[in-house]
């Protein structure tokens, strides 16, 4: 470089002075000059490009491990050591530089428009509540407009967790945009079959939104929801305690209200201001809430137990030799529901060791016998079953011995039914004109209907959690058919 421009300068001082002359004032070939005269711009010294012949039948490795899947450097030449290739470290290292310019991406950035996208992730952190460290998944869904954000989180990433946040955020928001961005989580999408989760696929068919995922290692693709948790590790995650998981949860909601009326310094006005514009284009909730997860079916034993996680819990004594479903909401709530969709139990999970039982007195109460007098129980059914006095008056004519008995069974049973239930199963008995408890019971789990628990309203900026409304789809059921059998009745 220098040379260059010692020389072009020495000619245009001395217009008159050749080649020969300069080349021997200089010191440098004559050729050196000539090429530098005739080079209107200064020289550039370009390596010959050289392909090592140790390297090159391992060239599609080398890209699908080094560039694709984004192994370190070092790992993927150990792995050519041990796959025979002689080649040195400074030799690997100038192979991969060579193709590094080929592999650099680079991206515009998209905004969407209101109600057009949203993007859901999550992300696991250790926190401290109490004096534990306790790993904590925290989810978050985003608008793409308006950068309205919710924050969600459990204990457990496990496909009816995520499908739980997922909800709870559109729920919280108010409404569905037309279609969600997420990453390539298995309990999301299958890359080994290039497929979607069909259990997804019911979830995003029920909510109306269309599914789309990011390509293998591009955050950018979903930037919108990534850098909400750089900004939560760094603004709550970050040197704090939690004094229970409530804590936690009403602190995230507090912050998720701060982020929320913050000023983006994208858009330049707080997510809030936007979402009151970009509410108004998204698609209305459905009535019901969704899980489709036919595996969380258990039944109950003899003795009112059902197992989950190696612990035993009970369940009302109604239910013995039923089968029930479980929901574990938030890693650690065990909810217990009856065929009809109904709470019947719920319990906080604890890390204890395997084998413990756990249970609850009042789902005992009455299994041995009658609560009350004839009287007492008459008026309670009653208030169940009202102007079903004939029921009653015929129950204690055919079961002359210990009435009661079978009337408090009924009314145990009744609380976990509609009013619907219990009227269709009397007219049921009419009809045969048989009047017991345990066929009462068994007719009420075949003829009773699936409850559909309402969405909840959509509440923002609120401490408030969401009552667990929950569907479920038609394949969790086992249908029985009640036969009419003259032996059996």
């Amino acid at each position: 470089m220098e040379d260059w421009i010692t020389i072009r300068n020495l000619k245009k001082r001395n217009p008159g002075m050749g080649t020969r002359k300069i080349a021997k004032k200089l010191g440098l070939s004559r050729n050196t000059v000539k090429n530098a005269l005739k080079s209107e711009n200064p020289p550039e010294y370009k390596r010959e490009t050289y392909i090592n012949p140790e390297l090159e039948p391992f060239h599609d490795f080398i890209i699908e491990k080094y560039f694709v899947k984004k192994l370190k450097g070092s790992r993927v030449l150990n792995e050519l050591w041990s796959k025979g290739c002689k080649v040195s470290g400074s030799a690997f290292y100038r192979y991969i530089q060579q193709y590094k310019p080929e592999f650099t991406r680079s991206f515009m950035r998209y905004e969407t428009k209101p109600g057009e996208q949203g993007q859901f992730d999550w992300s696991p952190y250790t926190v401290m509540i109490g004096d534990k460290q306790i790993k904590i998944q925290v989810f978050c869904c985003i608008l793409g407009c308006s950068r309205y954000r919710t924050y969600m989180y459990s204990l457990s990433q496990t496909q009816s967790s995520v499908f739980e946040a997922l909800e709870e955020g559109l729920t919280r928001m108010g409404g569905v945009p037309e279609r969600i961005q997420t990453d390539n989580h298995a309990t999301l999408y299958i890359a080994k079959n290039k497929e979607w989760n069909p259990s997804y696929l019911q979830f995003a068919s029920h909510y109306g939104f269309q599914p789309s995922r990011s390509e293998f290692r591009s955050p950018w693709s979903k930037g919108k929801v990534e850098n909400p948790f750089s900004y939560l590790e760094n603004h709550f995650i970050a040197d704090n305690k939690f004094e229970s998981f409530e804590d936690f949860h009403l602190k995230l909601l507090d912050f998720e209200k701060q982020v929320n009326h913050r000023i983006h310094t994208t858009t330049k006005k707080t997510p809030v201001e936007l979402f009151n514009v970009e509410i108004a284009e998204l698609s209305p909730l459905p009535n019901n809430r969704f899980t489709g997860i036919s595996e969380e079916l258990r039944k109950v034993s003899s003795d009112c137990l059902i197992s989950v996680d190696g612990n035993r819990y009970s369940v009302p004594h109604i239910f013995a030799g039923r089968e029930v479903w479980i929901r574990i909401s938030q890693g650690r709530n065990l909810e217990i529901y009856s065929q009809s969709n109904k709470l019947i139990a719920k319990y906080t999970l604890e890390k204890t060791d395997k084998g413990k039982i756990f249970i609850t007195k009042e789902h005992f109460q009455g299994y041995r016998g009658c609560k009350g007098t004839w009287d007492f129980l008459s008026q309670q059914f009653l208030k169940i079953a009202p102007a079903q006095e004939d029921f009653i008056n015929k129950l204690k004519a055919q079961k002359r011995i210990n009435p009661s008995r079978h009337l408090t069974i009924i009314i145990e049973a009744a609380k976990h039914f509609s009013k619907k239930d219990i009227e269709n199963v009397i007219q049921l008995c009419n009809k045969y004109n048989v009047y017991r408890s345990d066929l009462f019971v068994d007719l009420l789990y075949q003829n009773s209907e699936p409850v559909s628990i309402p969405k909840q309203e959509h509440v923002n900026d609120q401490s408030i959690s969401s009552p667990p409304g929950v569907i479920r789809s038609l394949d969790s059921y086992r249908t029985k058919m009640f036969v009419e059998r003259s032996g059996e009745i």
